[in-house]
């Protein structure tokens, strides 16, 4: 019997989770291993933070759950991974053998990168749930003294569309408030321009997004890179296209939320020979180590490059339906290796996206996520808005009920008939 031990219970870990019981069967020994008790639904966090969502609504208590699946769970962080001899040591300080190791960590948040940023600082983040809740105390305090807004992505960030969104859903909540008059609201970005994601772009999202800021009345700065940020004060360096400084802004705000740079956890990133200078797991074709062959990887903490170089250093996005094609691919693979054959999946690395905009949203689709590409297809409409909002219910549901994998194929690509991503096919 082989001990599979999945590190992160995330979007990527619990589906693996999950994935890794009914493809092996009861056979073999699953464990899953997250931070806390509970699975969080990272895409309600902007909701959280105006106030839309409460805590108890976006997140399910683990333990339950997977004890149905007869997966083991193990709610404390990973301190240590000693690759060698296939130990990990949790926060107690117990330790864990396992024969195949699978990370889904997600990023450590770089907000040192910049001083001042993030919520120990003087911005908000909505990158977990704790933070959100934090920042939903912060904007109640906003909305008895509105004024100036800064929303956006720090330089290095990779993740572009929690930004956008929590710029439009602030807008719409201050719309539905009466006070969007009194909140003059500035975007500033890591991207070349506005709508390339760290994607290239998807279609003309450059104009979709754009569009969608001139009518929102949010102003923006691109090649933006945050140098500092004080109480109430953001200064912002503008690069030109040749990354030459360009102008240097100082925004006012009563209220800020920057997304930062990823990074690796520390754990994952201590293990020698494992990841890239920045902590990203160095993975092949299979989502395998290049250099521990029991050690596959899935999700936001694996090494992706970026589609572009741009002037002021942009990540190239893990989507959703990314996360579950590497999911399934390295339960497949290590399903070949229990059963002595050579492992052959590889993920799709297509991307998908629905971005809530608070009363209407845009959906993305990029096949295969970086260009030239086989589809491109972008639509936008209150039905994105709707249709996020069940996806949140839906997925939530799915994790309860353990049956979640494949729920990007079977819920957005079906259930909202946008088309089958199986393989590179419109």
């Amino acid at each position: 019997m082989a001990h599979i031990a999945i590190v992160g219970a995330g979007l990527g870990g619990v589906p693996c989770a999950y994935a890794m019981r009914k493809r092996l069967g009861r056979g073999h020994r699953v464990t899953l291993i997250g931070a806390s008790p509970y699975f969080e639904f990272t895409p309600s966090n902007p909701w959280l933070a105006v106030g839309w969502r409460e805590q108890n609504q976006t997140r399910v208590a683990m333990r339950e759950p997977l004890a149905a699946h007869d997966i083991d769970w193990r709610d404390q962080p990973v301190d240590a991974i000693d690759a060698q001899n296939k130990v990990l040591t949790l926060r107690d300080k117990s330790t864990l053998p396992y024969d195949y190791l699978v990370i889904t960590t997600g990023p450590k948040l770089a907000f040192e990168e910049v001083p001042g940023l993030g919520p120990d600082g003087y911005t908000a983040s909505i990158c977990t749930q704790e933070h959100a809740v934090k920042a939903w105390e912060q904007y109640q305090q906003f909305l008895n003294d509105p004024g100036p807004v800064v929303i956006g992505a720090a330089g290095g960030a990779s993740c572009f569309g929690p930004a956008y969104e929590f710029a439009m859903i602030v807008d719409a909540d201050l719309r539905r408030r009466k006070l969007r008059d009194r909140v003059p609201m500035t975007f500033v970005t890591s991207e070349p321009y506005i709508g390339h994601m760290g994607l290239g772009g998807v279609g003309d999202s450059k104009g979709l997004m754009e569009a969608e800021l001139r009518q929102r009345h949010i102003k923006w700065i691109t090649n933006a890179k945050v140098t500092a940020v004080n109480a109430g004060q953001m200064s912002v360096q503008e690069l030109d296209e040749q990354a030459q400084p360009k102008q240097e802004h100082t925004l006012a705000f009563r209220f800020a939320m920057v997304l930062p740079a990823f990074k690796g956890v520390d754990a994952v990133a201590a293990v020698p020979e494992l990841c890239n200078p920045r902590g990203f797991v160095l993975i092949d074709q299979y989502q395998r180590s290049k250099k521990y062959p029991n050690i596959f990887s899935a999700g936001v903490c694996v090494a992706i490059p970026p589609v572009d170089k741009t002037p002021v250093p942009t990540g190239a996005p893990k989507t959703g339906y990314m996360i579950e094609s590497m999911v399934t691919a390295i339960c497949e693979n290590i399903a070949a290796e229990l059963e002595g054959r050579p492992v052959d999946a590889e993920a799709t690395w297509n991307a998908i996206c629905l971005a809530d905009f608070g009363d209407t949203g845009a959906a993305f689709v990029a096949l295969p996520q970086f260009p030239p590409r086989n589809v491109t297809w972008t639509r936008v409409g209150k039905w994105v808005h709707l249709g996020k909002i069940a996806f949140e219910k839906y997925f939530l549901h799915k994790v309860r009920s353990g049956s979640i994998t494949p729920v990007y194929e079977r819920y957005v690509l079906k259930s909202l008939g946008i088309m089958s991503l199986k393989g590179n096919q419109p």
